[in-house]
């Protein structure tokens, strides 16, 4: 609370704009009149649901190391600890050198890092020229969502361990022990299998499910947000990539309260607070092609037979389907629909793009780097000064000028600077 006192303490001195606090703010790159959405959508996990961090993702990690072991990885991998210091959204792995890049929109590489050395800049011409590397599916995976972040630390570790291990030789492209090979595909490959499976077939969602209260944040002020935005008009559905039985426990803990909206309305059921409840909508398929769309059992969790061929129903819960059926259905067109998602490609890109919806990402780091921003301001000040100096030497240049100014003072500046800053967002090593 101190840096959001100081923030309105400086607003009603110098009289600027007022904030909220930095976790209540909404962030618009275009006007949005919520007058005109008539259907707002939710998707589940890290939504809805917000998993308390970092114990999930070093929940995540555990199992995942455990399972690598189970497939043949050396015992000394369990030793590993999870670091939230480290991995962030966002970051590329190269699994040709194995390496973790943090990239700008271009594919210009701004950090690289192998295991946990962080490569010079001449390394890293080495390897990539121009320091630059096209987003090519078949050799770059990109780790954007939040259930990404135990991979990307136990790449790191894995990269790290293999690479400073006496018992074997480092390659650029992996490592060897005798006649063994060990590719960075290799590793990567068996990380994101490892990954499937605890997700798919291992424990994560059981014991997430036995352990909701330590795992996964409630908000008492969900009913009544629910319930406000259908009493405006507005219908609401849930979207989840999700099974139903998951779902069904993770909701009906987010809704497990004594009372229902208000205080003093009873409580009610968690599928009452939306007009469609869709799981297993495997996005982003579920925006293009999509898959056929069945009626949920709830009482065993298991579809019926048989494509459902509407209407879409309140309180039944669907699986599967697709965005042209789904719309058919309830009958709304691409910009009548705000989608709430924190996934970039599977649930904004995709729905905005190829379905014309309106989306709503959360980001849950912004946090964090607005804290920075406002305990950091001077430098970023510095940063906007140096610039202004920069432009007052060139302003009155044109063609005819032989001579070019010496800015050798201010480029060294300028690099002082955003390194302060570079460091000072890496928080001890960071990869933001």
């Amino acid at each position: 609370m101190d840096d959001y006192a100081q923030i309105q303490k400086r607003a009603d001195t110098v009289g600027k704009k007022w904030y909220r606090h930095a976790k209540q703010r909404i962030f618009v790159n275009r006007s949005l009149h919520l007058e005109n959405i008539k259907f707002y959508g939710f998707d589940m996990d890290y939504t809805l649901a917000e998993y308390k961090s970092p114990q999930y993702e070093k929940f995540g990690f555990d199992l995942i190391k455990q399972h690598m072991v189970s497939i043949g990885y050396p015992q000394e991998i369990l030793e590993f600890e999870y670091d939230p210091t480290f991995p962030v959204r966002g970051l590329w792995f190269d699994s040709l050198y194995g390496n973790l890049l943090k990239v700008d929109a271009y594919g210009n590489i701004l950090v690289c890092v192998h295991g946990f050395e962080f490569l010079k800049h001449s390394r890293v011409y080495e390897l990539y020229t121009n320091k630059f590397l096209k987003l090519d599916e078949s050799r770059v995976y990109v780790l954007n969502t939040l259930f990404n972040l135990p991979e990307t630390y136990l790449l790191a570790c894995l990269v790290d361990f293999f690479t400073n291990s006496k018992d074997y030789t480092k390659t650029d492209t992996g490592v060897k022990c005798g006649e063994l090979l060990m590719s960075y595909r290799s590793i990567f490959q068996d990380v994101r299998n490892a990954v499937d499976y605890v997700h798919l077939h291992g424990d994560l969602k059981k014991r997430t499910t036995e352990n909701l209260e330590k795992y996964v944040k409630k908000d008492e002020r969900l009913p009544m947000f629910l319930a406000r935005l259908r009493e405006s008009g507005a219908k609401t559905f849930l979207l989840t990539n999700s099974d139903y039985n998951f779902t069904d426990k993770i909701m009906n803990y987010l809704f497990d309260f004594s009372h229902g909206p208000r205080p003093e309305d009873p409580h009610r059921n968690w599928k009452t607070y939306f007009d469609i409840v869709v799981v297993d909508a495997q996005k982003p398929l579920f925006f293009g092609e999509g898959t056929i769309l069945r009626q949920v059992d709830t009482t065993t969790g298991g579809l019926r037979v048989g494509v459902h061929t509407g209407p879409l129903q309140k309180e039944h819960v669907y699986s599967g389907g697709s965005c042209d059926v789904f719309t058919k259905f309830i009958g709304a067109k691409g910009k009548d629909v705000l989608y709430v998602g924190d996934h970039i490609f599977g649930d904004i890109l995709k729905s905005k793009k190829i379905r014309g919806w309106r989306t709503f990402l959360i980001i849950p780091e912004l946090v964090r780097e607005l804290h920075v921003w406002t305990d950091k301001c001077q430098l970023f000040n510095e940063l906007q000064n140096l610039d202004v100096k920069l432009g007052e030497m060139y302003k009155n240049l044109d063609s005819s000028t032989k001579e070019k100014p010496d800015i050798s003072k201010l480029r060294a500046a300028i690099r002082d600077v955003t390194h302060k800053i570079g460091y000072v967002l890496r928080d001890d090593g960071k990869l933001i």
